[in-house]
């Protein structure tokens, strides 16, 4: 059995493959674990639709009404992989368009364009493309470490970024850098990549993000913390800024980022970004998560 949930904040896939000339099933979260396994990517799973799989083929129930659909907006910018189909693409080209849109509200001049590897690669290619600024990689990734921003203490995320990225000296010295990245949650790895860069010789570092400020935590099945633990919750742009140690900082519009998309606008949840639950927070886990002046509201 698989069940996706009444809004469709998360994905969940069908695909088909053949075993013995009989057509099986499999579910998965998301269309690159069916390329993996040589499955057939056949429909989404509806918000609100259970499949029921057995010997005798699939059965469907639509166990909840059909309320407004709200896909996580951070799946496509983040969460999934970017080879993933979405809206019948990957979501590799997704992430280029809003690499473009960043280069046309938030231009500046350097010598190259930069992604942090590797979410930050196609946004960072989409803003290279549109600016006509040289593409450069200037951070190699180890690939055997994890994401950073979901350990659980502050020294795990910063022995982890230490291990994961590796500047290149030859790259970046002497030169004015634009970096790329997906978003900035804490500010712990972009603080530390700034730093790197910096220590390498950089001689500008001017930081672009292809998502708006995340200034709420998830209450939908991805641990971000509590509010004041997000630096965009407590801190000005101006502030970030100042704190990462760049010499500019500019984000994504909200408007831009679903613009991009070219879907409904309405369609996702972008409660991350804007404190615009769809799904009502019981007020326990409000308190314990957000901040007294958000309660307030």
């Amino acid at each position: 059995m698989g069940a996706r949930d009444p809004n469709g904040i998360r994905p969940l896939v069908l695909g088909t493959f053949l075993s013995n000339g009989i057509t099986r099933y499999v579910l998965a979260s998301e269309t690159c674990a069916l390329d993996i396994i040589g499955a057939e990517y056949l429909r989404e799973v509806e918000p609100g639709e259970l499949v029921w799989i057995t010997e005798a083929g699939l059965a469907s129930f639509h166990w909840a009404k059909k309320p407004e659909r709200k896909l996580c907006i951070f799946e496509m910018i983040y969460f999934a992989r970017p080879d993933s189909l979405m809206h019948e693409e990957t979501l590799y080209r997704y992430r280029v368009r809003l690499g473009e849109q960043l280069a046309k509200e938030s231009p500046v001049d350097a010598d190259f364009v930069m992604g942090v590897p590797d979410s930050g690669i196609p946004a960072a290619i989409g803003y290279s493309r549109h600016s006509g600024i040289p593409y450069e990689e200037g951070l190699i990734k180890n690939r055997y470490v994890g994401r950073t921003f979901i350990q659980p203490t502050q020294t795990m995320r910063e022995s982890g970024i230490r291990m994961k990225l590796n500047p290149l000296k030859d790259v970046l010295a002497g030169k004015r850098a634009i970096i790329v990245d997906d978003s900035i949650v804490r500010g712990t790895t972009s603080r530390k990549i700034v730093r790197e860069m910096r220590e390498a010789g950089a001689k500008e570092v001017h930081m672009r993000i292809s998502s708006p400020p995340v200034t709420h935590p998830c209450f939908y099945g991805i641990d971000t913390d509590s509010q004041d633990q997000l630096i965009a919750a407590t801190k000005s742009v101006t502030e970030i800024a100042a704190q990462l140690g760049v010499d500019s900082l500019a984000y994504l519009s909200w408007e831009g980022m679903l613009a991009a998309t070219g879907e409904d606008p309405n369609s996702f949840c972008s409660a991350c970004f804007t404190g615009d639950y769809p799904v009502p927070v019981p007020d326990p886990l409000k308190r314990a998560k957000l901040r007294l002046e958000e309660l307030a509201v």
